[in-house]
């Protein structure tokens, strides 16, 4: 099996989660830095169909908490991100700019994203 189809396994898996999908393709329109509560935002929007103020403490406390638990320390693991919880701080690596044609493609394919997000 050569890289690249690894490569392309590895995206097909993380993009599995709709959250994780959100937050790739947050990162991958920002091109910066991003805080956990910028990308609970991401979530909420795309998500949720709600602004930040309209989305419920409860809503936004298990957003915020399965990504800061499970979805940012997976992204990490396969290398895509770089996360310090301490700071609370997600920034894309150099594999993620090398997935991001796959991501793309994978994005404008998921039809439960209301709001297409444009890459």
């Amino acid at each position: 099996m050569s890289v690249d189809s690894l490569a392309f396994d590895s995206v097909l898996d993380l993009c599995q989660n709709q959250h994780r999908r959100i937050v790739l393709g947050t990162l991958a329109e920002e091109q910066r830095s991003l805080t956990l509560d910028d990308l609970t935002e991401a979530v909420v929007k795309y998500n949720h169909q709600m602004s930040l103020a309209e989305a419920s403490e409860d809503v936004l406390t298990e957003i915020r908490l399965s990504l800061y638990h499970v979805h940012l320390p997976k992204l990490a693991a396969e290398g895509l991100i770089t996360y310090d919880p301490e700071t609370e701080l997600v920034e894309p690596t150099a594999q993620f700019d090398q997935v991001q044609p796959t991501l793309s493609t994978i994005l404008d394919a998921d039809p439960e994203l209301d709001t297409p997000m444009t890459l």
